[in-house]
């Protein structure tokens, strides 16, 4: 059974940092693509950044210059280092993975940032 779990969610004053993991477990196989997602109060989901398995990454524009999305393979961990953060960027942070036709979500992990 597949599974990923966040953590790394907090609260933060706005200008500050917070760094997300995301462990992967009960895969043999290495996902197609990986990436983050969130989703702030009464907004649909939307995509922060992702990654394939040759380092190749996209990013949404309010991502650019200030998240960096990465990978450990051998921890089978997915990273989502968050620098800048301002009030807009509070909501609830979700680890993607896709796998052949499967898509797999974590649980989230809450990001406030404030004022």
């Amino acid at each position: 059974q597949v599974q990923l779990v966040e953590s790394g969610g907090g609260l933060v004053q706005a200008g500050g940092s917070l760094r997300l993991s995301c462990t992967a477990s009960g895969s043999r196989f290495s996902f197609n693509i990986m990436g983050w997602y969130r989703q702030a109060p009464g907004k649909q989901r939307e995509l922060v950044a992702s990654i394939l398995p040759d380092g190749s990454k996209k990013y949404a524009d309010f991502a650019k210059s200030r998240f960096t999305i990465s990978g450990d393979k051998v921890k089978n961990t997915l990273y989502l280092q968050m620098d800048d953060l301002d009030f807009d960027d509070t909501g609830l942070y979700y680890c993607n993975g896709i796998l052949g036709s499967w898509t797999f979500w974590g649980q989230g992990t809450q990001v406030t940032v404030s004022r």
